[in-house]
C-alpha cells in the first residue's frame, strides 16, 4: 500500500474498468467509492455505445486510505450492486510518446466483414500504431474514424496514403487521410469543380453531343482529364468544334443538368454549417452561373464562350481557367474572407483540378481519374456527394438533422 506521504508515481496507479449495460448515474457510484477512499482519477474515458457502458480510469492511490485489495473489494461490490462488471489491476505503463506525430483516417463505403482488420494490417505492416477507432456511421453508409500515430513509421506518410487508398479502392471503399492539426481546424471555404463533381456529367461533352460532334469532343475531354493534354489546348479545341451552335441550344443542355446525387443536400448543410461555397470550373460561365443561382453558392467561376448574335463563335474569352488559375481563384477567395489554407476543402476529379486539391487543407478526389488520386488527401468513390462531411468527422445523426432541417 502506498502511504499517503510518498508523491504519486506508476507503482501506486492502479487501473479501474468496468462495462455493462447503461443506465443513469453509474459514473457517480463508481467515481464516488474511488472519492470515498481519497483515490485521485487522473485519467478517464468513457463511452457508451448501443445501450452498453463502458469506462477506463487510471487512479492515483498514493494518498488513499485503503490499499489496492480493500479497494478492488469496495469496487467490485458497487458493481455487484449496479450490474457492472469491474476489474482494478495495477498500473504498467504502456507505449507513451511525448512527440507524436498524429492523423486522422477515415474509411467510408458499403459495410461489409473484414474492414477493420484490413485497414489495421495496413497501418500494422508500416508500424503505425492505432490510438482510437469511432463508428460514425453504420447501415446504408458504412464511416469509421481512426487516429493514428505516424511517428515510428518505416515509410514516407505518402506512401502509406497511397497504399490506404488503393487497399481501400479494392474492397469498394474510400480513404482519406488528415494530418491532426489540420483535422482540428475548422472549415469555412468549401470549392467544388462542376462537371462529374457537383453535376453528373461533363457538359461540354454534352453540348458537343447536341452540336453533332460528341465522338471528337468526347475523346479530347478524356485525355485533358487524364492528363495527356494541357487543358488550355483542349479547350481551345473543343470550343472550335462548337461554332455555330445556338444559345437556344445551349439552353436545353442546361435544363437537361442532372446534380450528381446529394450534391444539393450537402451545399445545404455546408451553409447551414456557416460554409462559404465555391464552384470553379474549366466549363462555362453559362452553366456555372445558372448553378450559382439554383444552389445558393457564394462564388461561382467558369470560362466565358464567346457569342454574338446568339451563335457559339467557337471561341472563349482569355484567361482560361486552367488548373494554375483554379488555384489562383481559390487564393483570392480566401484573401477576400479572411479565410486560411487550413480551413478550405477542395473536391474535383481530373486533372484541372490537382493545384487546387494540392494547396488546400483537405483535398477530396470525387470519382476521380488516376492523376488527381495521387495529389488528394482522400479519396472518394461513392456517387453520393453528401459522403463528404464524414470527412469533417460529423456523425450521422448530425448529418441526417442537417439534411432534415433543409428538406422542408
Amino acid at each position: 500500500m502506498c502511504s499517503g506521504d510518498m508523491l504519486p508515481d506508476d507503482n501506486c496507479m492502479i487501473v479501474v474498468t468496468a462495462t455493462g449495460r447503461d443506465k443513469p448515474g453509474l459514473v457517480a457510484e463508481l467515481t464516488g467509492i474511488i472519492a470515498s477512499v481519497n483515490g485521485n482519477i487522473v485519467d478517464i474515458e468513457e463511452i457508451v455505445m448501443r445501450g452498453l457502458f463502458a469506462i477506463f480510469m487510471i487512479v492515483d492511490l498514493s494518498r488513499a486510505s485503503v490499499s489496492l485489495d480493500e479497494l478492488r473489494k469496495m469496487i467490485m461490490a458497487k458493481g455487484r450492486e449496479v450490474g457492472l462488471q469491474v476489474g482494478a489491476e495495477p498500473y504498467i505503463p504502456g507505449r507513451r510518446k511525448a512527440d507524436k506525430k498524429l492523423v486522422f483516417i477515415n474509411i467510408l463505403g458499403r459495410d461489409r466483414p473484414g474492414i477493420v482488420a484490413a485497414v489495421s494490417s495496413l497501418l500494422r505492416d508500416y508500424n503505425i500504431n492505432i490510438e482510437r477507432i469511432r463508428m460514425i456511421a453504420r447501415g446504408e453508409m458504412f464511416a469509421m474514424e481512426m487516429v493514428a500515430d505516424v511517428s515510428d513509421t518505416n515509410a514516407d506518410l505518402e506512401e502509406v496514403k497511397s497504399k490506404l487508398k488503393a487497399k481501400c479502392e479494392e474492397m469498394e471503399l474510400s480513404a482519406i487521410v488528415q494530418r491532426e492539426d489540420v483535422f482540428g481546424i475548422p472549415k469555412r471555404l468549401v470549392v467544388f469543380d462542376m462537371d462529374s463533381t457537383l453535376v453528373e456529367q461533363e457538359i461540354i461533352d454534352e453540348i458537343a453531343k447536341v452540336a453533332g460532334v460528341g465522338e471528337e469532343v468526347y475523346k479530347i475531354t478524356r485525355q485533358a482529364m487524364e492528363g495527356k493534354i494541357e487543358f488550355k489546348e483542349a479547350l481551345r479545341s473543343r470550343v472550335k468544334l462548337l461554332a455555330g451552335l445556338k444559345v437556344e441550344e445551349l439552353e436545353r443542355v442546361a435544363q437537361n443538368i442532372r446534380l450528381t446525387p446529394g450534391a444539393r443536400e450537402l451545399i445545404q448543410a455546408l451553409k447551414s454549417m456557416g460554409c462559404k461555397v465555391a464552384l470553379i470550373s474549366g466549363g462555362f460561365t453559362y452553366f456555372t452561373d445558372k448553378l450559382k443561382e439554383l444552389l445558393g453558392l457564394d462564388y461561382a467561376f467558369g470560362n466565358k464562350l464567346i457569342i454574338k448574335d446568339g451563335v457559339v463563335t467557337g471561341e472563349v474569352e482569355e484567361p482560361i481557367i486552367d488548373a494554375e488559375r483554379k488555384a489562383e481563384i481559390i487564393k483570392w477567395i480566401a484573401e477576400n474572407e479572411g479565410i486560411s489554407k487550413d480551413e478550405i476543402v477542395a473536391v474535383g476529379d481530373g486533372a484541372n483540378d490537382r493545384f487546387m486539391l494540392k494547396n488546400v487543407g483537405l483535398g477530396i478526389a470525387f470519382n476521380a481519374k488516376e492523376i488527381l488520386k495521387q495529389v488528394a488527401d482522400g479519396v472518394i468513390s461513392q456517387k453520393n456527394l453528401l459522403s463528404i462531411l464524414y470527412a469533417f468527422g460529423i456523425p450521422q445523426q448530425n448529418i441526417e438533422k442537417y439534411v432534415n432541417q433543409n428538406s422542408g
